[in-house]
């Protein structure tokens, strides 16, 4: 938890049923998306690029390290998206880290991210 932090910022955007919190790098684009779809209250985990055959996402926070099973989807962009129930144990680790947490996918470059209000926002959104 003492990388030094991906550049960039977070930000949030809501839609009515969908809420978004999206770490945006300097040059890149979005590198990763938190969406809350709040019909479901499911949470997606979007991380920009390609992966490998069988994509999975790792979170690693202070206190919590999972892997979350994904998929591959490409359109316009490559994303590999993985899902959470919005009451999942880990989303409070993400949202609780003190100062950052990390996402990791096979083939990507993992990111390094600060724990910002956005996050838990979407969190929040998707709980309620």
């Amino acid at each position: 938890m003492d990388a030094t932090l991906t550049p960039g910022s977070w930000g949030y955007e809501n839609r009515g049923n969908l809420t978004i919190a999206a770490f945006t790098g300097p040059t890149s684009g979005t590198a990763l998306a938190i969406h809350c779809w709040r019909p479901n209250q499911t949470i997606a985990l979007i991380m920009a690029g390609q992966s490998g055959p069988n994509p999975a996402i790792t979170i690693r926070t202070e206190t919590a390290t999972r892997t979350v099973a994904a998929r591959l989807e490409i359109g316009e962009f490559a994303n590999v998206i993985g899902s959470l129930r919005g009451d999942d144990p880990l989303l409070d680790a993400m949202a609780l880290s003190k100062g950052q947490f990390a996402v990791e996918a096979d083939g990507l470059q993992p990111l390094h991210l600060p724990s910002h209000a956005e996050v838990s926002r979407v969190i929040e959104d998707c709980r309620g």
